[in-house]
């Protein structure tokens, strides 16, 4: 598989995406665009939606080719600094809005930043789209660590997390409320844990290790994962779910997922033997997402697929983004 047809598949609508899409009126915006998963789901709602609505994609664009890929596909892209409040005003009005925003790596060498991205930012956009119906991008990073036997962590569950960027998650998240309350602003908190890119992700981090000798760290024990495709569908879908108080969802795949499990399966398939380090701690940042299949319905990639295709893009020499995700890190810190 090239990479080509990889952001072809991540960006595949599903009937019940083009539906939902179809169903709500006005343009779509997508803030903080530019990042790993913003412009397969600006293309997945490019192509979902008729030809007369608008999709707006809004980033710094570093990579100018992100921009002129988009831009191919009928999205029209606007670059632009969130940060300022000036070019913020002078976006272009929309009805929905997906904001995919924030700051995690480097949070304990400048954590300012991360205070900044991830609390000041949406007080900016939250008033500049102040009515819109919005699906907030946030983390299952919110919750405390729980066990495997929990399920994982709910909906309604305590917020009492480790680590700073956790914290500046959950401002995110305050924030957006504020302004919702004052602003009657539909909202849907987004909570999604570990989407899955063939040249990302958990499941790229293990298979890679396994396939280069390197050990994998079994300290966070279990992870959950989903695959992009599926959370940019759900991320759409979710535009209709929106509310005021904001509705919470979790966002990950059904099962809890061993580590050690993993490096053993990659192990199999690439025909390496996975040499593990660490041991499997009681606590792991795990989310229970059984509401978001009683609303969305199922996903349409399986456990099995996104491990079978990740071996092969390893075995077969694809490209990495180069952006471990760090699941390894059980105090918070990134």
């Amino acid at each position: 598989m090239s990479p080509l047809e990889l952001d072809e598949w991540l960006s595949r609508p599903t009937d019940r995406t083009i539906e939902a899409l179809r169903k709500l009126d006005g343009d779509l915006i997508v803030l903080g665009a530019g990042g790993k998963m913003g412009p397969t789901l600006a293309r997945m709602a490019r192509r979902a939606l008729p030809a007369d609505r608008r999709v707006f994609a809004v980033s710094r664009y570093s990579s100018s080719s992100a921009r002129v890929d988009l831009e191919a596909h009928g999205v029209q892209t606007i670059s632009c600094d969130l940060l300022n409040r000036e070019a913020v005003a002078n976006l272009p009005d929309a009805a929905n809005v997906v904001y995919m925003a924030g700051h995690k790596f480097g949070t304990s060498d400048a954590p300012e930043l991360t205070w900044m991205m991830n609390s000041v930012l949406p007080a900016i956009v939250a008033e500049r789209y102040s009515g819109a119906r919005t699906v907030v991008f946030s983390t299952g990073c919110v919750y405390a660590l729980t066990s495997t036997a929990s399920g994982g962590s709910k909906e309604d569950d305590v917020l009492a997390p480790p680590g700073e960027y956790a914290y500046s998650c959950i401002a995110r998240e305050r924030v957006f409320t504020h302004f919702a309350k004052s602003c009657g602003t539909p909202n849907l908190m987004f909570r999604l844990n570990y989407a899955i890119d063939l040249r990302y992700g958990v499941l790229y981090d293990v298979a890679s290790k396994v396939w280069q000798g390197k050990p994998v760290d079994v300290t966070m024990g279990h992870v959950n994962v989903i695959w992009q495709g599926d959370a940019n569908a759900r991320a759409l879908e979710s535009l209709a779910l929106a509310q005021y108080p904001p509705k919470i969802l979790n966002v990950t795949g059904r099962e809890c997922i061993s580590v050690r499990w993993l490096a053993e399966q990659f192990g199999r398939l690439l025909a390496r033997t996975p040499i593990i380090t660490g041991q499997e701690a009681e606590l792991a940042w795990l989310n229970n997402a059984s509401q978001s299949f009683e609303l969305l319905g199922d996903v349409t990639v399986s456990l099995e697929e996104m491990i079978t295709a990740t071996a092969d893009w390893v075995r077969n020499g694809g490209v990495s983004l180069g952006k471990p995700t760090h699941f390894e890190s059980h105090d918070g810190k990134f």
